[in-house]
């Protein structure tokens, strides 16, 4: 029995040390291998990676593995989102997604160059934030009457920021880009503003403004509606009392050619006389006036 137990123990023994000395790696990562603490390195090629697939190592070696493909960083929500003060004292936050990859040719920098990487990248990302969205201002002469319209209307630079929140993507993305850089051992794909908060009290009044502004419009177009209506019934109007006025001039015209031709012909009398006796013979009531 001591002997199988022996055996047994140096099998179990054999399989552990065969499982530290492989390591496998998967799609879109990179693995590294210390010794002790110290990175392995190629040469003067820096250091040496390990591609996807099934490696061998030491079994003192530990593995170190870093993800290639893009990753995000979602500084979103109560906890996540980041707070910021605008030009004009508003405190803002923003919900925003951080995209970023890896280089391979800088892992060093990025794995051992920081202590934390993924806290490091955020801590550097809002400063970067608040300090555009401190000295944000809008481009161009036509933007900044825009600007000043926004903060004469009570939007202020919360109004402002929402209205250029594309300009505002771009200018963080190629501070990070041109400014950054891969100096972290990183590349900024992009910089996503998902949503921009008020404080609670601007957020009330903002809504009590958007409220009686669409109070206003809706008044505004139904009274453009019944002005409408009220001109569109007047032209109908017009247009029913010129037609009734050309139906009255064409049948005095034609009644005018009609006893203009009897008079030449010296039937006029005669039809004037016939005409009184037949209203005379239809009406029921005959008033005689006495000029004596």
């Amino acid at each position: 029995m001591i002997t199988v137990g022996i055996l047994i123990g140096l099998f179990l023994y054999g399989v552990m040390l065969a499982s530290r000395c492989y390591f496998r790696v998967g799609e879109g990562h990179l693995a590294v291998l210390t010794t002790f603490g110290a990175v392995e390195r190629d040469g003067d090629k820096g250091l040496r990676t390990y591609g996807p697939g099934l490696h061998q190592k030491r079994p003192w070696q530990h593995v170190v593995m870093v993800a290639t493909m893009e990753q995000s960083v979602d500084l979103s929500g109560e906890k996540g989102g980041q707070m910021a003060m605008a030009e004009d004292g508003t405190v803002l936050r923003f919900d925003s997604i951080l995209r970023y990859q890896p280089i391979e040719a800088r892992l060093e920098d990025f794995l051992f160059g920081l202590r934390a990487p993924i806290e490091h990248i955020t801590g550097l990302f809002t400063c970067l934030l608040r300090n555009e969205i401190a000295n944000f201002r809008a481009e161009g002469s036509a933007r900044n009457d825009l600007a000043r319209a926004d903060l004469s209307a009570g939007g202020g630079a919360y109004a402002l920021i929402r209205r250029e929140r594309v300009a505002l993507n771009r200018r963080i993305a190629e501070f990070c880009r041109t400014e950054i850089g891969d100096h972290y051992g990183v590349h900024f794909n992009a910089v996503d503003l998902t949503d921009i908060l008020p404080p609670d009290e601007l957020a009330e009044a903002l809504n009590g403004m958007i409220q009686a502004q669409s109070e206003a419009e809706a008044l505004y177009f139904r009274a453009q509606a019944d002005c409408e209506q009220r001109v569109l019934a007047s032209e109908q109007g017009i247009a029913i009392a010129k037609a009734r006025a050309e139906a009255v001039e064409t049948e005095v015209r034609t009644l005018g050619a009609a006893l203009t031709t009897l008079h030449r012909e010296a039937t006029l009398a005669d039809y004037v006389a016939r005409r009184r006796a037949e209203v005379l013979s239809e009406s029921r009531a005959v008033f005689v006036k006495d000029h004596s």
